[in-house]
């Protein structure tokens, strides 16, 4: 049946993709963006585009009036290190935004809201690799808080208001349409500067690894968490899924395969670690595999080839 659905941040990376996944399955597209990091032609035609930030009342009464049954929530300040330097900006895009479109979902009678969770930070860096769902949560940071604190806010409306609701903890997402041009994503960042032949800058001593999922893999597990019934909500984590690939890449090998990618190569340069960075990433995600139906199908070769003819056609 088709459905219609809302996705916030929807013409930014990760969002893009999903309103593309949710037009190919027959559904009925809306986006809510700001556009402050999005881009209007990263959508397609057949999308309504309203531009707003999603703490205004202009977000709430889109839901509370649009006859949306799916909210996919992807619009966050999504920068580690801007969270520590501002962590109440963070606080008011990632929390305050989230709970603005709550109240517009639950009086829009919203069926099931999926949200875009972090993988990364929620967990912190004394949680097991790979990490399940049910490892204990310990944010190194304040947007990792922001998100362990939204899925508490997610849990308690579908209790209190009857809203179904999903989290999807993300590893390290990369793929086309991302930003080379931000301080987030860091393939995108060593794929424009090596095609440019500019030197690339690795933070600490490039051991830090990180758990690379390739972006048409993430669109196709919000598409499952939008549709497949739900486990009961016992705890936070009956709801909750990782994903992510369960493999460890180090950053020092992701700049040499991304080097065989572009054919090129280029300066490193090394610059002190920073703050709010976790030194080991890899998620668990069977759960997923035998909830969802969902496991990654995209290998990282093939995922880094795609987005350096991506960043170069660009």
């Amino acid at each position: 049946m088709k459905r219609r659905v809302l996705v916030s941040g929807g013409a930014g990376f990760i969002g893009s993709h999903i309103v593309r996944a949710h037009l190919a399955a027959g559904d009925e597209v809306s986006v809510l963006d700001d556009l402050s990091t999005g881009r209007a032609e990263n959508l397609p035609t057949g999308v309504t585009l309203v531009r707003a930030d999603v703490r205004a009342p202009e977000a709430r009464a889109l839901l509370a009036g649009g006859g949306f049954t799916v909210l996919n929530h992807h619009a966050a300040q999504m920068d580690v290190r801007r969270s520590v330097e501002d962590p109440v900006f963070d606080a008011q895009v990632n929390v305050v935004g989230l709970l603005n479109l709550l109240e517009g979902a639950r009086a829009g009678g919203v069926r099931r809201v999926v949200f875009a969770s972090s993988g990364g930070t929620v967990y912190g860096d004394g949680a097991p690799t790979p990490t399940p769902e049910t490892a204990a949560k310990l944010p190194a940071s304040p947007y990792g808080t922001a998100k362990l604190t939204s899925e508490y806010y997610l849990a308690t409306f579908s209790q209190l208001f009857g809203l179904e609701t999903v989290a999807l903890r993300y590893s390290n997402v990369y793929g086309p349409r991302q930003n080379p041009h931000g301080e987030a994503g860091v393939v995108a960042i060593f794929g424009r500067r090596l095609l440019a032949g500019e030197p690339i800058t690795i933070y600490g001593d490039g051991e830090q690894t990180r758990d690379l999922v390739y972006v048409e893999d993430v669109a196709a597990a919000n598409l499952l968490a939008a549709e497949r019934p739900l486990q009961p909500l016992t705890s936070l984590d009956a709801r909750a899924y990782n994903v992510g690939t369960g493999v460890q890449t180090t950053v020092n090998r992701l700049a040499e395969l991304i080097a065989q990618a572009a054919g090129r190569t280029s300066e490193v340069r090394r610059a002190p670690g920073r703050a709010g960075e976790i030194l080991r990433s890899a998620l668990e995600v069977s759960k997923a595999e035998r909830e969802l139906g969902w496991r990654p199908r995209v290998a990282l070769p093939e995922g880094l080839a795609r987005t350096v003819r991506w960043i170069a056609e660009g």
